[in-house]
């Protein structure tokens, strides 16, 4: 593969970094190993890094830590490492902005499958828009820059998106005023369905209200419908 991208693995039990790294530059990927916090910000420093495996349990810093500081300057997709059988682990990495998650022991394969998917995913929402696309997106006194992947409000701040939330929110721009159902939502943005116990969804609209300033009680930009999903409920212009 020419320019292989490079995915960084933080993960402080060197037996697995070396297999999953190992595994991934096998299959045409370059990989890059860090074992803490410190570690991760140098290799973020020295590279570019198209995405990042995060493990949850790290000494020092914890990974929702990691991910959370990472979120305020960055959009690099996030695939977060939790212990099996500790959803709440799960919940929290979503919502400090992870775009996906797997939990430990896995299976090599399953893990490879998930980057390439949320690769793909990010790809399929290039960064360098063509001039006679898309670049802004007006809404409830927002701006969305499609080009920068960000937002600004009325007063002209730009608000950070991480790519989870980027590309749910550009899913209710390009459908506004219809009715998306979380098992859709969930297929467009992660390329997987829902399990009956899956919530982040619900999570990653929780996390863009907040950024949009739509109170959870009684939104009004981002509108939950009973028993069918959720609407963004305002006019969208293109420009």
């Amino acid at each position: 593969m020419e320019n292989p991208q490079k995915i960084l693995i933080v993960d402080d039990d060197r037996e697995i970094s070396t297999l999953l790294a190992e595994y991934l530059e096998k299959n045409g990927y370059r990989a890059v190993t860090a074992g803490d916090g410190k570690a991760m910000q140098k290799a973020l420093q020295d590279h570019r890094i198209d995405l990042i495996v995060l493990d949850l349990n790290l000494p020092g810093e914890d990974g929702l830590t990691l991910c959370r500081n990472l979120r305020s300057h960055s959009a690099t997709p996030v695939i977060m490492l939790t212990a099996r059988g500790e959803p709440v682990d799960r919940i929290l990495g979503l919502e400090m902005g992870a775009d996906d998650y797997v939990p430990k022991p896995f299976e090599p394969r399953e893990l490879f499958a998930r980057i390439r998917s949320v690769l793909r995913r990010t790809q399929a929402l290039p960064p360098n828009m063509q001039s006679s696309e898309t670049q802004q997106i007006k809404f409830a006194g927002w701006t969305m820059d499609v080009t920068a992947r960000h937002l600004i409000n009325a007063s002209g701040v730009v608000v950070a998106l991480s790519g989870a939330e980027y590309r749910l929110l550009k899913i209710f721009l390009d459908h506004a005023n219809r009715v998306l159902s979380r098992d859709h939502l969930l297929n467009l943005t992660q390329g997987r369905d829902a399990d009956p116990f899956d919530r982040s969804i619900d999570l990653q609209i929780s996390r863009l209200r907040q950024k949009l300033g739509d109170d959870a009680r009684s939104p009004q930009i981002i509108k939950t419908v009973r028993n069918e999903g959720y609407v963004l409920a305002t006019q969208v212009a293109k420009e």
